[in-house]
């Protein structure tokens, strides 16, 4: 930076560190297994299955083992079966 024809602009250093620090603490989504099975696991939920329940059917009909835990916290990331009140 040449210091006879630019000057120091704070303001615009500022907002250019907090952008590449704001990139960098992004978080990249990886791929779950359950994601195929998406639509089918919120019907499910919403018919009344409990997550040993899909558990149970994503071992038997899908081969997948994956555990009870797992499936609830998908289940609670996705919008379509957020409470009204937290939307």
């Amino acid at each position: 930076m040449s210091h006879e024809t630019e000057t120091f602009n704070a303001q615009a250093e500022v907002d250019r560190v907090r952008q590449r620090r704001a990139e960098a603490r992004r978080k990249l989504y990886r791929k779950s297994r359950l994601d195929r099975y998406r639509a089918e696991l919120v019907a499910m939920k919403q018919a009344g299955a409990s997550c040993a329940d899909l558990a149970e059917w994503l071992r038997t009909y899908h081969r997948l083992k994956i555990h009870r835990s797992s499936i609830d916290r998908y289940l609670k990331k996705l919008p379509e079966l957020a409470s009204p009140g937290e939307i």
